[in-house]
């Protein structure tokens, strides 16, 4: 019986397809198994997933099984993960953006969204900022500055897992209540703040001047106006037509598939990472519920279970929990998750309620806002892939991913048990003068 090296001796692409295979398999099969185990703990199954891929790193595999993990995943086979997880990423949001209701919203939202979006962001950048200076000496590599170091700490505590965010809204019926819509819009500001941080210093970084960086957002912006401007007109008969039918055909995957990875495609050329392109393109779809039901149906589940998987595997490989233990690590990572927790939670928690809104209110929204999950694992790749951060602020970052995750549906739950949570599916558009625990007592005593 020939052997593998002579069966794939003079093909290297062949030889390339059976190490990926296995590296899939392997993958896919740590995914699962934590997925159902965050789900019997009562957490997302992401969050399963995102563990999976700390797991399958250098830290708990590599050290375990040096060898082992080696042969899963050799050198060559870390770009097609790359590619894989890349596009992975970038039709996520795409379903991200396509499932988000952004049409007319009730008097007074816009502020109140506003409101919640700065009190979000603000305190966790100046906090996660001031942290970063303290930490420069320890954690930056030499040649990025002390303020470029501390703004992408900053950057990176202010974002909010926003898919995360609209998957736990969803599975409570929460996502289109005024406390679901205003918690989503609030999440959606924050991070594309932080993508424009991001933008900015990745410019700076790469020596390409303040001038680049402002081509780079300017771009960015026109991008987006043309998308949603021009593209979505476009679009709109597709979505008429599968309205129509109550499915996409063959022909509209086509188009379904193209528009996100041609402007993933172009926000990468314009200096943006393709999964920003992605998002916005999910906002140029057409909003009829049947196209949106059919789309997730048709897309959703071969993303989150087979690409979603790689990303996190991906960072996993990336990440060295070794370099941050110690004494000095162990605190510069307490007080960037103090940072990044106390800026976020209490933040939105004081800013929903002095908009109005009950304190059990307030602090469910806190708890939510405060979830960080992908979107940070994003930003942190992408500032690793460029350089602006070492491997032990990496690992430091995953870890607050992982923990303000974990943190988020139990703080929000034991803000808002589901006795007091029904009424908000069906709540008015303002804030209730009185608290929903004043009114959950009310109900519960009759």
């Amino acid at each position: 019986m020939p052997t593998l090296a002579q069966v794939t001796a003079g093909d290297p692409n062949l030889e390339l397809i059976l190490k990926v295979f296995p590296a899939l398999a392997v993958i896919l099969l740590a995914a699962a198994i934590c997925g159902r185990l965050a789900i019997m703990l009562m957490q997302p199954r992401v969050l399963g997933e995102m563990v999976a891929g700390v797991l399958l790193g250098p830290t708990l595999f590599g050290q375990l099984f040096p060898e082992a993990q080696a042969a899963v995943f050799p050198a060559e086979v870390r770009p097609v993960l790359y590619v894989l997880s890349t596009i992975g990423l970038t039709l996520y949001m795409f379903l991200v953006g396509a499932g988000l209701d952004h049409g007319t919203s009730p008097p007074g939202e816009g502020r109140r969204a506003a409101t919640l979006a700065i009190s979000g962001i603000v305190p966790a950048l100046v906090l996660g900022s001031c942290a970063g200076l303290l930490l420069w000496d320890m954690l930056s590599r030499p040649d990025v500055s002390r303020w470029e170091f501390a703004l992408f700490v900053g950057g990176a505590l202010s974002l909010t897992a926003f898919p995360m965010l609209a998957r736990i809204l969803y599975e409570r019926g929460l996502e289109n209540s005024p406390l679901g819509k205003l918690t989503l819009v609030a999440a959606g500001v924050d991070d594309a703040i932080a993508w424009c941080l991001l933008a900015v210093l990745s410019a700076m970084h790469l020596d390409a001047g303040p001038g680049d960086a402002v081509r780079t957002i300017a771009l960015t912006a026109l991008f987006a106006v043309v998308m949603l401007k021009v593209g979505a007109p476009l679009l709109r008969p597709l979505g008429e037509r599968v309205a129509r039918t109550g499915r996409i055909g063959a022909d509209a995957m086509y188009v379904v598939v193209l528009v996100p990875l041609v402007a993933g495609w172009l926000t990468d050329w314009i200096g943006v990472y393709a999964v920003f392109g992605g998002f916005i393109a999910g906002l140029a779809m057409p909003r009829d519920p049947v196209f949106r039901k059919a789309l997730h149906g048709r897309m959703m589940d071969v993303v989150s279970t087979l690409l979603l998987p790689v990303f996190f595997t991906f960072s996993g490989l990336n990440t060295h929990l070794d370099g941050i233990a110690g004494g000095p690590m162990l605190l510069a990572f307490v007080a960037i998750l103090a940072a990044g927790f106390c800026g976020k939670y209490f933040g939105c928690s004081l800013s929903m309620r002095a908009l109005g809104f009950g304190w059990r209110e307030s602090y469910a929204v806190g708890a939510l806002m405060n979830a960080r999950g992908l979107m940070i694992l994003i930003f942190i790749n992408i500032g690793l892939a460029q350089g602006m951060i070492t491997q032990e602020l990496f690992g430091i970052l995953v870890l607050v991913a992982i923990i303000t995750t974990a943190g988020a549906l139990p703080l929000y739950k034991l803000a808002l048990p589901e006795r007091l949570e029904r009424a908000h599916e069906s709540g008015p558009a303002d804030p209730d003068p009185r608290s929903l625990e004043e009114q959950g007592e009310k109900s519960h005593s009759s």
